[in-house]
Order: structure tokens, then C-alpha cells, then sequence
């Protein structure tokens, strides 16, 4: 068992106490934190045969960032429909995705979990819900990514059966028989989902929309998901089109329709909940469904704000997401934690919600929307070893009266480390586990040949 020792950094502990540190320590073994505390670490420890001891002063420790919406696929199409709303946007879209391969995913996969690295984060989600004919291994091209970029990972087996011609949003060539769904949804369960404590890999379903999804489908995913013992996750409320589409087709809410078919439940979390009222906030904190607040990608399409004040003071877990790199190219979780600030205090002034608010949201609170609190999410004794080290003492940073805060709301400070299951994933702001450049490269032509497939 090997011992890491980050020595002399400020601590954001996140635990239940919200303790912070000046000046303190943090002890890992293996791959779990045995001791946070303040001042240096005991001699006894940093002095044990083999020990590594990190001089971290000037730098800030935190635990590492949990992103809880993403679409690794889209890493390939940046930069597209740049003024569209999401209905034209994903129309726009739908085509080209059509045209993805196992190959095309791993490169784009691979780029963007790198890229997600760099950003603090150490658990990220991945909702892949297209599966073209012919594609090959889309799922596994994202699993075989996060093995090598090294972050644990919670894919989703997405899905669509909610054709243009029964009237949904997807082109017919885009969405998939549901018999064939459901099968293949349990075959990846059992395939890649690792149920065990400190698992690296845990499998969601994910229906993607009520425009692109039958009831029969959800209610059949819903129940498979709680057969298996895995999580359910889709997109919900996410635009005025949306609760447009719902009020048209179902004669109510999106959140409604999502409790007439027994969605609004602990083991559910919803990306974007940005047109929700009292009513159905009040629903989900009842049920303990959790919500992916995703504000870059949801300003990036004109949706609007989601209301995060108010979820938390309701009891709603929230967790944050980047969303996929097609809606929000800069793709930084930590770039989420500045707009989560910013964007509520546009709409509810200055108290709306605080930098630390806004890092809890990224850290434990995305933890608790994944089901993973007990064991990622804070620094403290017995958590799992995901750790991110941001160097504070550089010209954007030194000197700044509350480094927490200057990390929430200043420029994104560079990584001295990241650890992830007590691995070093980041270096002194390089990812470690695969060449940079070279999933550069890659994720180049990938696009490239995908452009060129239409």
C-alpha cells in the first residue's frame, strides 16, 4: 500500500461539519483518505518507509469534481448549431449522429474525458442514447475511454423508440425497436455495471426524453433499472418546446407526466429541471429525485436559468454538469461551479447562492445524486481517494482574500494533482494517463470523418 501525504495546502473538506483548513494535511493509503486534518502531517507518517510527500503549499485541496450530465460522443460535433434553440439544434444534429461509430465515440471519448480532468473532475457520468446500425460498440468505446483516461465512471444506456413519424423529435432512422432496447440495456448491465464498494464503473438507464421516448419505454426501463439495482437518469424540463411538446401530447407537465409513470424517486436523477414550478419541486424533494444543473449548456441553447435556490432550500439533491461538448464546447466542470454562482444571483441577487454552495454542488452533492455520498464527494477519513490540488499562488490567484471563493469565481487555477481511486490522473496541469496530443490528433480526424460521412 502505498502513502501520498499533500502537505501545507489550504483544505475544503466538504464534510459534515464543513471544516477548512488553512493550513493542513491530507494522508492517503492505497486508494482511500485515512487522515485530513490542520497543520503538517504527524512525523510518524511522513517519515513511514516509502511514503511520497507532496509540499503543498500555495495550493488548495479539494475533493475532486463529480459531473453528473454528459454526452462524450458530442466531443465530435463542437461547434454546430451555434444559434439554434435545442429542438433545432438537435434537429440539426440528429443526422450527423446518426453516422457515429465505435471508433468515432472512443477518440471523442477519450479527448473529453481528458479534458475533464484537467478541469478537477474525478467522477463523471456519460448518457449515451445513440446507437446507429452498423456502429459497433458505442457504449463499450466510452467505457474502454474511461479506463484509460482513468476516472471513475457512470455511463447510462440511453436510448430513444420515439420516432418523427409516431411523433417525436428523432429522425426514424435514429431511434431503436423497444424490445431491442430493453435487451440491450440488460446486457450492459451485466456486462459492465460493478456494484461493489469503491466500484470504478456503475451502469444507469437512461430513456432520453419524453419527445424521444415511449411511456411504454419508460415504464419497462423503471422497471428493469430496479430488477438490477441500478439508477435511472433522463432529460427533463429542460425547454419551453418541451413543456410545449408535453401539455400537446400528454396533457400536463413535463415533471407530471414523468410521476404518472413512476420516475420521481430516490433512485432517479434528471438533467436540466430548468421549467419546474413549486408544485413539482416540491414532488421531487418528497421522492428525493435528483437534479443535473447544467447552467453553460442551458445558456449556450437560450433555455433558460434552473431554479437552484430553490431545489436546495426544497431538499432536492443537485449535482452539476457540463452536458455534452456540442452545447457547452469549453466543457469545465469548474467552469459549471461560476455560472451555477453567477447565473442565480442574476435572477435572485447576491444571496441566491454562495461560492461554496456552488463547490458543495460539484463535490458532494453530484456524489449524492449518483448514490455515491458514502464514499466520494469530501475529504475525510475512509472516503475514496478522489482528490484535486489547485496551485493558488499563481498571478490569477496570489494574494486573493478567500482562495475558496477565488476558485469558484476567478480564472480556473492550474492542477498540481489529481487523484482518482488514490491514482495520479493529473500532474502539474498534464493528464498522466494518456498523451494529451495524441487523443488531440485523434479526436480531430474522428470529427473530421464523421463531417465527411454526410
Amino acid at each position: 500500500m502505498t502513502t501520498l501525504i499533500l502537505n501545507g495546502c489550504q483544505v475544503l473538506t466538504v464534510n459534515a461539519a464543513r471544516d477548512e483548513f488553512g493550513a493542513g494535511h491530507v494522508v492517503v493509503d492505497g486508494n482511500r483518505i485515512t487522515a485530513v486534518g490542520p497543520g503538517a502531517a504527524p512525523e510518524e507518517v511522513t517519515g513511514a518507509p516509502g511514503a511520497r510527500v507532496v509540499n503543498a503549499r500555495g495550493c488548495l485541496a479539494t475533493p475532486g469534481l463529480v459531473n453528473t450530465h454528459h454526452h462524450l460522443y458530442q466531443w465530435a460535433t463542437r461547434g454546430m448549431a451555434t444559434d439554434d434553440t435545442l429542438f433545432g439544434w438537435l434537429t440539426a444534429l440528429y443526422p450527423v449522429w446518426a453516422r457515429l461509430d465505435a471508433e468515432i465515440v472512443l477518440a471523442a471519448a477519450t479527448a473529453g474525458l481528458a479534458w475533464l480532468a484537467r478541469s478537477g473532475c474525478t467522477t463523471t457520468m456519460d448518457h449515451h442514447y445513440v446507437f446507429p446500425r452498423g456502429g459497433g460498440d458505442v457504449l463499450g468505446a466510452t467505457i474502454a475511454a474511461a479506463r484509460e483516461v482513468g476516472l471513475r465512471f457512470h455511463p447510462t444506456r440511453g436510448s430513444m423508440d420515439l420516432g418523427a413519424s409516431s411523433g417525436g423529435l428523432p429522425p426514424d432512422e435514429i431511434v431503436e425497436d423497444t424490445d431491442e432496447i430493453l435487451a440491450a440495456t440488460e446486457a450492459a448491465i451485466g456486462a459492465f455495471h460493478d456494484p461493489e464498494p469503491g466500484s470504478m464503473l456503475r451502469l444507469a438507464v437512461a430513456p432520453c426524453s419524453p419527445f424521444s421516448v415511449t411511456r411504454q419505454l419508460l415504464v419497462a426501463a423503471a422497471d428493469l433499472a430496479r430488477q438490477r439495482g441500478v439508477r435511472l437518469h433522463t432529460h427533463l424540463a429542460e425547454t419551453a418546446d418541451e413543456e410545449e411538446f408535453c401539455a400537446e401530447r400528454f396533457g400536463c407537465t413535463p415533471a407530471e407526466y414523468l410521476d404518472s409513470v413512476g420516475w420521481l424517486a430516490g433512485d432517479v436523477w434528471l438533467a436540466h429541471a430548468v421549467y419546474l414550478d413549486d408544485v413539482a419541486i416540491a414532488k421531487l424533494a418528497a421522492s428525493g429525485t435528483g437534479v443535473a444543473h447544467c447552467p453553460s449548456s442551458n445558456a449556450r441553447l437560450g433555455a433558460g436559468i434552473a431554479r437552484a435556490r430553490a431545489l436546495r432550500d426544497a431538499g432536492v439533491p443537485v449535482g452539476l454538469g457540463v452536458d455534452g461538448a456540442a452545447s457547452n464546447e469549453a466543457s469545465s466542470l469548474l467552469e459549471e461551479v461560476r455560472h451555477a454562482v453567477l447565473f442565480a444571483r442574476a435572477v435572485g441577487g447576491p444571496a441566491a447562492l454562495s461560492p461554496r454552495e456552488a463547490l458543495e454542488m460539484a463535490t458532494l452533492g453530484g456524489a449524492r445524486v449518483l448514490g455515491r455520498d458514502d464514499e466520494i464527494g469530501s475529504l475525510e477519513p475512509g472516503k475514496l481517494a478522489d482528490i484535486a490540488l489547485w496551485r493558488i499562488d499563481g498571478p490569477g490567484h496570489a494574494g486573493i482574500a478567500d482562495p475558496v471563493a477565488g476558485l469558484a469565481l476567478g480564472p480556473p487555477p492550474p492542477l498540481e494533482l489529481l487523484l482518482v481511486n488514490g491514482r495520479v490522473v493529473v500532474e502539474r496541469g498534464a493528464v498522466r494517463t494518456v498523451d494529451e496530443e495524441a487523443a488531440a490528433r485523434a479526436a480531430a480526424r474522428a470529427a473530421q470523418k464523421l463531417l465527411e460521412r454526410g
